[in-house]
């Protein structure tokens, strides 16, 4: 009876999901008949950029779209992000388009990198050479999202606004008490001084060690974007850095003083400042295009050659086995590479890779199809926010290895925990663990005992072969003796500035840099279009494989959180860490 009732139940749900699918197709059939793809934009508009996304490298796959929602009240409904790809696209296609004429940044938060908002904010600064304008409107403005306004040739803040003007800081979490509460032993492996991403679990504050790595590349990244922000605002970087080390700019009218704003006025405001520079009357309504719109806008300048260039994102956290869209799975991405290098049309091969690294496992059978791809073709790494540990250990096999002055990477260190969590079971939950094994080992590692000394002694010297093969792997791919790699390798991490002093990275810019290069190496320059991998998964991918579910679930977890967001983030991360990691501090919050 059981089972029968077990079997109806399962019938019942799957004829839900059949007919919500159905209905949805239908209503697709329905929307696309009745609707014209062509976007039209009208004349004197402005592109309206908000930015209050998080931004990822690639516009997330709208799976509505291949539903027939290319427009309407479904369009973008599950875009959780703002891909890059699209916001650049849509700055140059607009510095083209003769029915936009300015962009307008109505900016408060943003939630990007700054490897991305260094391309974003160079890419305003291109799109003022048509001669069109650079309007920027916030209430209260984080210290990112000035540094993207600050090119703006108006900058309107709210008098009642707030701006943000301190400099940088990071944020370090550290659950020792909380095991030590919780009865729980962290037994921890490393190499590398500065391999800070185990203190978490085993102290209360950053090493000496950490906080030298921490300073020297947070104030080289902050002298890079000062001095960038004097040549758009006209004011020296001594002059900004004494504004923040002083706290000069406390509130708008501070702003204005010390030239950071050209206007402490409100939204309408800058909104008739707009409509003056295109002719409009007071009456007239200005046409603000929203991205969601105008990335839709076809481009007419796609091109039809035969060569392409592989371009292969490599976004999240490096996972063994297939992994999926928010993450880069070892077999997955061996696959991409693979494809791009069998692939004769493909005449290079550009990684793209946003990340802190992870498996040193998986991080390895990546590199290992990075050097197959390299032996047949051009192979560029383009370092994004951060490329960092196994984020490194992918890009250090390529040709050339270009990144931003304020690309965070590096730590090229590798560390292991296993957990003993003996207390915790026994004391808070009164459970106790006997164990009958074949062998001295046989049940190495288990969680449920503490490691005997020779099990840490077996465990160190594996952890000390993995630190040896990545500096012997890093030093050859970057023309080094390992002795000469190992004194900027030991965990350490450092800005882009400081990793082109050592040699660690070749070339500064961003992903259009990389693949001119890629395109000039490969004898292709100015005729070949993109191959974008891995493939993005459709619809029915994501809906059979429960992907959707599990983003608007984490979607829905990190409204309800709000600022206690990158801690739960902090446990996920933690709670999945398998064998030996490559990877960076953990959640480093850079602000």
């Amino acid at each position: 009876m059981l089972n029968f009732l077990k079997y109806v139940l399962a019938t019942f749900v799957g004829l839900l999901i059949f007919c919500f699918i159905g209905l949805l197709i239908l209503i697709g059939i329905l929307a696309s008949a009745g609707s014209d793809d062509e976007v039209k934009i009208a004349n004197n508009s402005v592109l309206e950029l908000k930015l209050d996304k998080p931004i990822s490298e690639r516009d997330p796959k709208d799976p509505f779209s291949e539903l027939g929602f290319s427009s309407g009240p479904f369009s973008g409904f599950v875009s959780s992000t703002d891909g890059l790809d699209q916001i650049k696209a849509a700055i140059r296609r607009a510095k083209q388009d003769d029915k936009i004429k300015g962009i307008f940044l109505n900016m408060t938060f943003v939630d990007g990198g700054m490897g991305k908002l260094e391309e974003i904010r160079n890419d305003l600064i291109d799109f003022k050479e048509s001669g069109k304008f650079v309007v920027s409107y916030t209430d209260l403005s984080t210290e990112k999202a000035y540094y993207l306004a600050s090119v703006a040739d108006k900058i309107y803040m709210n008098p009642m606004g707030t701006i943000e003007f301190n400099g940088m800081s990071s944020e370090l979490y550290f659950v020792k008490r909380m095991l030590d509460k919780l009865g729980i032993e962290a037994q921890i492996f490393k190499v590398g001084t500065y391999k800070s991403a185990v203190e978490m679990f085993a102290m209360e504050q950053a090493s000496e060690a950490n906080k030298e790595q921490v300073t020297s590349f947070l104030n080289s990244i902050n002298n890079y974007q000062l001095e960038q922000i004097g040549k758009t605002r006209g004011i020296t970087t001594e002059e900004l850095k004494n504004m923040q080390d002083n706290l000069l700019v406390r509130d708008p009218q501070d702003a204005k003083k010390h030239k950071l704003v050209t206007d402490v006025g409100y939204f309408d405001e800058a909104i008739k400042y707009m409509k003056d520079e295109i002719g409009l009357e007071e009456k007239d309504k200005l046409e603000l295009v929203q991205l969601s719109k105008y990335k839709k806008v076809k481009d007419k300048n796609i091109s039809t050659s035969k060569n392409r260039i592989a371009l292969i994102y490599a976004e999240g956290d490096i996972v063994d086995g297939e992994g999926d869209e928010d993450n880069i799975g070892s077999r997955r991405f061996s696959n991409a590479i693979r494809d791009a290098r069998l692939d004769e049309n493909v005449k290079a091969i550009v990684l793209r890779i946003s990340s802190p690294g992870g498996s040193a496992l998986a991080s390895d059978v990546i590199w290992r199809e990075v050097q197959l791809a390299r032996e047949v073709k051009p192979v560029i790494a383009s370092m994004s926010d951060v490329a960092a540990s196994g984020g490194y250990y992918i890009a250090m096999g390529a040709d050339t290895i270009v990144a931003h002055p304020n690309t965070i990477t590096g730590s090229i260190g590798v560390f292991g925990v296993v957990p003993n969590m003996e207390g915790f079971l026994g004391d808070k939950l009164g459970i106790t663990v006997d164990h009958v094994s074949t062998g001295k080992f046989s049940d190495m590692p288990t969680v449920t005992r503490p490691m005997t000394g020779q099990e840490k002694q077996i465990m160190q010297h594996q952890i000390d072969q993995i630190y040896e093969v990545f500096t012997s792997k890093a030093a050859q791919g970057r023309n080094m003796t390992q002795d000469q790699l190992k004194e900027y390798a030991s965990g350490r991490v450092w800005s882009g500035i400081e990793a082109k002093e050592r040699k660690l990275v070749d070339v500064y810019g961003g992903l259009d840099e990389a693949l001119a290069i890629a395109a000039k190496k490969a004898g292709v320059e100015g005729d070949y279009r993109l191959k974008e991998l891995p493939a993005r998964k459709t619809f029915f991918d994501e809906l059979l494989g429960g992907s959707m579910g599990s983003k608007a679930k984490e979607q829905a977890i990190k409204a309800e959180m709000g600022e206690m967001y990158p801690l739960y983030k902090l446990y996920k991360k933690a709670s999945t860490i398998v064998g030996a990691q490559a990877r960076m501090p953990f959640e480093m919050v850079v602000e």
